[in-house]
């Protein structure tokens, strides 16, 4: 595969440190877009590595969203910018476990039922946090207030910034060892790699959590970020949180790393400007756009680029002298 140009890495990182401080009055957006970028590429170790179409990570992002809330209510060890780290932290490892716990009997399934099974996970997670009084219930939960002068989102643009860098090159690390290896060959042929020794439960299990964890940490977040959780409309929000993921996946391009981020942009973007100009049509023209998705872009952006220009996006193969 080509190498990334080094201008690209650049020009990301020179929005992720500029744009929050040079456009204080987007910074809010600016946060979100770097929360897209994650839950794209976190869908995107099921749904595109490995082949396992999840509707149900928005589970995930649900517990992290709670997990924090809860963590600086009850505990706020050393005030609020040491609880503010661990407790993310914490969203993340809670969000895997539960990940751990309910792969044991989800990815025992596969293709469609493994996908209607996630979806119900999380319905049911939805109706559970609006009846569970200890999290507020169908009341919703107040979160603690980042205790700063100013614009407040200025700060969550950089924390977002910062979860997804370190959730793209923890994944791009992943991909190129043995994990990323196992991965591939359940997409493939999940059956034949189990019947060669691969441990084939384990992988699923081990890939669900990891992906878990990074939305975990944008469920804490965004819960902060918004101040308030509610069980339906933000923590467990599948019709829009949890089907914009693996939108944002498909359209840059499934089961390559940047694809997700180049969906993540558009996408977002793409929403941002559908809020501004078109106002009380803003959701009939999601709609029109996630059919747009899947009828014209069923490969991704980069899955149509490589067809178009296979000689800048494909696969190079270099011929080496005997």
């Amino acid at each position: 595969m080509s190498s990334t140009p080094r201008w690209l890495y650049v020009v990301l990182l020179a929005v992720g440190v500029f744009a929050p401080v040079l456009l204080p009055q987007i910074a809010s957006q600016l946060a979100f877009l770097w929360i897209m970028v994650v839950f794209a590429l976190a869908w995107d170790i099921m749904g595109g590595r490995m082949g396992y179409n999840s509707f149900g990570n928005i589970l995930f992002f649900g517990i992290g969203c709670y997990a924090l809330a809860v963590f600086q209510r009850d505990l706020n060890w050393g005030g609020y910018w040491v609880a503010l780290p661990i407790g993310l932290v914490f969203a993340g490892i809670l969000a895997s476990l539960a990940a751990v716990f309910f792969g044991v009997g989800m990815l025992g399934l596969r293709e469609k039922y493994f996908a209607v099974g996630t979806l119900g996970l999380g319905v049911a997670a939805g109706e559970i946090a609006a009846s569970w009084d200890y999290i507020g219930a169908g009341g919703g939960l107040s979160t603690t207030l980042m205790p700063v002068a100013g614009n407040a989102n200025v700060y969550w643009a950089y924390i977002a910034f910062a979860t997804a860098v370190v959730t793209f090159f923890a994944l791009k690390r992943l991909y190129v060892g043995r994990i990323g290896l196992a991965l591939g060959a359940i997409r493939d042929d999940e059956d034949k790699a189990e019947a060669m020794g691969l441990p084939t439960t384990r992988v699923k299990t081990l890939a669900w959590a990891v992906s878990a964890f990074p939305l975990g940490v944008a469920g804490g977040i965004v819960g902060n970020m918004q101040g308030f959780i509610d069980p339906r409309d933000i923590a467990f929000a599948g019709p829009t949180y949890g089907t914009w993921m693996i939108l944002m996946a498909i359209l840059g391009g499934r089961g390559t790393l940047w694809g997700p981020v180049l969906g993540a942009f558009v996408f977002q973007i793409t929403k941002e400007l559908f809020w501004v100009y078109l106002a009380e049509w803003q959701r009939i023209a999601l709609g029109v756009l996630i059919v747009a998705i899947v009828v014209f872009f069923p490969r991704g952006i980069l899955g149509w680029a490589r067809e178009r220009w296979p000689q800048r996006f494909g696969v190079r193969v270099v011929e080496t002298p005997a």
